[in-house]
């Protein structure tokens, strides 16, 4: 028997990644730098779809000691169908150049979909193991978004591919419990599926001064503020929101709501803030860079997360609450099944019912009134999270999914390849 030790080498394929910033950017970078911290060599590739809206589009870069490769854009003026078939053949020919050059020993293919087939070619021509990482369920967020409806051939066909790659990757990484209690149902083995929640990094996200120059310029000083911090997409329910506002504002003129972010309802709220007549209590400032988020949380008394109850809102778990409660915020958020795995209701944050404005309403003048109780979910938030969800302790499974898709087990922070 010989045994080789080395130093992990993975190449992630991603839907896009920073400098744009989304939940998905930010998450795939801290997956870097904690495998990185792992003693493992981390680099990345971005499908042709993440280019289009780059001035350097189709550069390679490198980003905080990071090698992202990509992928050349697509043309102009296809199908949406036609451009997913022309861009997966585009990964697929960049996925193999990098691979013949990286000699990574493994792929870790990022949804959606599409970028899994490309690493599947790519990995049985060369040889290479495969993992593949869900974070959403691309075809209940298109429904979401009204892209197709949940019955139509289009979500059943992307729906039958996921299972189809699920059952093709030699393992597959899900962002959470839901997720993973989806894919059994459709037949993949428990033994193939690892839940790697997301975290925070917990010394960026942590309390900290206001910013003092969104303070002054929004006249915040001395007005209790309620926010949300996020995208502005239809199942967040930041119409619901507003409601709730303009049932709280004739009882409570300390109040102030400040929504952060944009996004598909952006036009939409400003037109409902202007119907409820709620210009002079509501806050809009629209997209904020990152290095001032911590600032602008700071700033708030209670964050809001109202999702509606929709089939990915259920399965999918957001990452938002966990940036609050790391800034020790109070949390109050709709009692949907992605919130349940990340909120314990009167310990680190406080339900309602989904859908019922009356109730989120309640719920915030409990918590404005409840001084103790805030402080509380404040102090308790804070703890747990840094506990259970730094990127260190998010990303520690990866060693098994990794072992498990190599055929070999872990020694320390390396692999031991067992050959007889």
């Amino acid at each position: 028997m010989t045994t080789n030790h080395w130093s992990l080498k993975i190449l992630h394929i991603l839907n896009h990644s920073l400098p744009l910033q989304s939940g998905y950017a930010f998450r795939s970078h801290n997956i870097l730098r904690a495998q990185l911290n792992m003693g493992w060599q981390p680099i990345a590739l971005t499908a042709p779809v993440a280019e289009t809206s780059w001035i350097d589009r189709g550069k390679d870069e490198i980003i905080e000691g990071f090698r992202y490769y990509r992928t050349a854009p697509l043309s102009g003026g296809h199908s949406p169908l036609n451009a997913a078939f022309r861009g997966t053949l585009a990964l697929t020919r960049r996925t193999r150049e990098v691979s013949e050059s990286e000699k990574p020993n493994l792929l870790h293919a990022h949804s959606p979909i599409f970028n899994a087939f490309s690493s599947l070619r790519v990995g049985r021509k060369l040889g290479i193991p495969i993992v593949y990482e869900i974070h959403s369920l691309w075809e209940d967020a298109a429904v979401t978004h009204g892209a197709y409806l949940r019955d139509s051939w289009r979500y059943k066909l992307m729906q039958s591919l996921e299972t189809w790659v699920c059952q093709k990757a030699d393992q597959v990484a899900v962002l959470c419990h839901g997720l993973k209690d989806d894919l059994m149902t459709r037949g993949i083995p428990p033994a193939k599926l690892t839940v790697v929640p997301n975290g925070v990094n917990v010394d960026e996200f942590k309390t900290c001064a206001p910013d003092p120059e969104y303070a002054k310029s929004r006249k915040l000083d001395g007005r209790k503020v309620i926010g949300f911090i996020g995208s502005f997409s239809r199942y967040e329910g930041l119409d619901l929101l507003l409601e709730a506002m303009a049932r709280l504002t004739p009882l409570r003129p300390d109040i102030v709501l400040l929504l952060v972010g944009g996004g598909r309802m952006e036009e939409h709220l400003k037109a409902q803030v202007k119907r409820l007549q709620l210009a002079d209590r509501v806050i809009m400032p629209g997209r904020i860079p990152h290095d001032r988020i911590p600032g602008v949380y700071a700033l708030m008394d209670i964050l809001v997360y109202p999702r509606y109850s929709t089939r990915l809102t259920e399965l999918v778990t957001p990452l938002k609450p966990l940036e609050a409660m790391a800034m020790g915020k109070a949390l109050v958020a709709s009692d949907i099944g992605g919130h349940r795995e990340l909120i314990q209701d009167r310990h680190t944050g406080l339900f309602f019912p989904p859908g019922d404005a009356a109730a989120l309403a309640e719920a915030l003048t409990c918590l404005l009134d409840n001084h103790d109780l805030r402080r509380q979910l404040e102090s308790q938030g804070s703890i747990w999270v840094r506990q259970k969800h730094s990127w260190a302790k998010a990303t520690a499974v990866y060693s098994a999914i990794y072992a498990r898709a190599l055929g070999t087990r872990v020694v320390g922070d390396s692999f031991e390849a067992t050959n007889v």
